[in-house]
C-alpha cells in the first residue's frame, strides 16, 4: 500500500519539483505537529493566512455553529443570508463609508479579477496599470498585472493594456491618464520582500488618481488583518483607497476574499448586464461565519496593535547579527535579508530540523520570510529567535 506522501507526490497535481512534503496531523496555536508527532512552530502562518492562529477556539465555534444552520443554499447574491450580512456589516463599520459595499469572493485572485473588472466596468476604460515586482495572484488576469516576467511569459498572451510602472518613483505617475481604468498597488509589497511604498509617494498616486478620474485599488491580500499593526495598511497612512481587496488573513484558515468599494462604484455590476460579476461559493455561509468570528478576534485581542512591538523584538533579536544585512518589516511582515539565495534556503533547512518553518520571498532571493500568527507570544518568539540565530550563526 502506497504512504501518504507517495500518494501525494502520484495524485496531487504538482506546484514545484521540490514541495516540502511536510504530512501534518494536526494544528494548534502557532504549532504544526507532523503525522510522527515532532511538533514544527510556524512562522509563516500559511503565507499570513492564519493570523489569529491555527484553529482558534472562537473561530471553531462559529464554524460548528454555523454547521447547524446551513451550508451552501444559492449562488452569490440572490439569498439573505446572515453570516455573509453580518461579516458585511461589521467590515463596514470598521472601515471608512466610502468602502461600505462588499463583494465576497473564494481567494484573492478572485479578488483582483472581481476588481478589475468592475474598475473597467465603472469608467468604461480599459487601461490597467500595476508595480513592478508586485503579486497579484496566478489567474489569468492578476498574473496580466504581476510585476515579474518570469512566472508570466510561459503563459503569454496575458491581458492587453497593462503597463508597469515602479514603487516609489514619482516621475513614473506621469503614466496614469485618462485613459488609464485602474491602478492596482500593494502598500506593502509582500513577494518583492517587504517594500512598503512611502507615504509621501502613496499621497501623491491618491491625487494623481483622483485628477485623472483613475480607480485606485489597494491589495492589502497580504499585509490585512492586522499584520503590519492596523486592521489594515492604509489605515495608517491617511489615504483611502476607491477599492480594497483582502483574503488570507479573513477567514481564520477558511478560504474567502472579497473587494470592497463605495455602493455607487459596486452598483454598476448589477445592470447592464445583470450579473456582471457572478460567483457559485463566493461568502459561503461557514467562511462567513468563520470569518466574522476571526475578525472579532484580531480586535478584541488587540492583534494589530500588538503586532508592531512584537515586530520589534524580532528586530531586536535577529536585526544586528552577523550575516544579516537587512531587516525589514510592516509588523508581523517581515523580511531577513542574508545575502544569497543559498544562504536562505541553508538557513530555512536548519530551522525546519530544529522544527521551525519559515519560507523565501517570490520576487526577493536573499531574504528569509518571518510572518507568524499574530498570537504569537513574547516567549514563543524568543524561543524561534534562539533557533533563527543558530541556523544563521552555522553559515558564518
Amino acid at each position: 500500500m502506497l504512504t501518504n506522501r507517495q500518494l501525494f507526490l502520484k495524485n496531487l497535481a504538482q506546484t514545484s519539483p521540490t514541495p516540502i512534503g511536510l504530512e501534518i496531523e494536526k494544528a494548534e496555536g502557532i504549532y504544526l505537529f507532523s503525522a510522527e508527532g515532532k511538533k514544527y512552530i510556524d512562522l509563516i502562518s500559511g503565507i499570513s493566512v492564519s493570523n489569529t492562529g491555527h484553529r482558534h477556539p472562537k473561530v471553531i465555534n462559529a464554524i460548528k455553529d454555523q454547521l447547524d444552520h446551513y451550508l451552501h443554499l444559492m449562488v452569490y447574491g440572490e439569498y439573505v443570508q446572515s453570516p455573509q450580512v453580518k461579516l458585511a456589516a461589521r467590515l463596514a463599520e470598521l472601515l471608512p463609508e466610502t468602502l461600505s459595499s462588499t463583494y465576497f469572493v473564494n481567494s484573492g485572485s478572485e479578488a483582483v479579477e472581481g476588481a478589475m473588472k468592475l474598475a473597467k466596468r465603472y469608467n468604461g476604460r480599459s487601461e490597467v496599470i500595476a508595480f513592478h515586482n508586485a503579486y497579484h495572484g496566478g489567474t489569468h488576469g492578476s498574473l496580466s498585472i504581476m510585476g515579474d516576467d518570469v512566472l508570466k511569459k510561459p503563459f503569454y498572451p496575458l491581458l492587453p493594456g497593462i503597463k508597469h510602472i515602479s514603487i516609489n518613483r514619482t516621475e513614473d505617475l506621469a503614466e496614469i491618464t485618462e485613459k488609464t481604468a485602474c491602478v492596482f498597488i500593494e502598500p506593502i509589497q509582500g513577494e518583492a520582500g517587504v517594500i512598503a511604498a512611502s507615504k509621501e509617494y502613496l499621497l501623491a498616486l491618491r491625487k494623481r488618481c483622483s485628477e485623472t478620474g483613475t480607480l485606485l485599488i489597494f491589495d492589502e491580500i497580504q499585509s490585512g488583518f492586522g499584520r503590519t499593526g492596523n486592521l489594515f495598511a492604509f489605515q495608517g497612512l491617511g489615504i483611502i483607497p476607491d477599492i480594497l481587496l483582502m483574503a488570507k488573513g479573513m477567514g481564520g484558515g477558511l478560504p474567502i476574499g472579497a473587494f470592497v468599494s463605495s455602493n455607487e462604484i459596486m452598483s454598476c455590476l448589477s445592470h447592464d448586464p445583470i450579473l456582471g460579476h457572478i460567483t457559485t461559493f463566493g461568502g459561503n455561509p461557514v467562511c462567513c461565519a468563520g470569518a466574522l468570528a476571526n475578525l472579532e478576534v484580531i480586535l478584541d485581542e488587540n492583534l494589530a496593535q500588538t503586532a508592531i512591538s512584537k515586530a520589534d523584538i524580532f528586530r531586536e533579536k535577529l536585526g544586528n547579527l552577523s550575516g544579516v544585512t537587512d531587516f525589514r518589516s510592516a509588523g508581523l511582515l517581515i523580511a531577513l535579508e542574508v545575502g544569497s539565495f543559498e544562504r536562505v534556503t541553508a538557513i530555512i533547512d536548519y530551522c525546519l530540523q530544529e522544527g521551525l518553518i519559515l519560507d523565501w520571498f517570490l520576487f526577493n532571493n536573499c531574504s528569509v520570510r518571518i510572518a507568524p500568527p499574530l498570537t504569537i507570544t513574547t516567549e514563543q518568539i524568543e524561543q524561534a529567535c534562539e533557533i533563527i540565530a543558530s541556523a544563521i550563526k552555522s553559515l558564518n
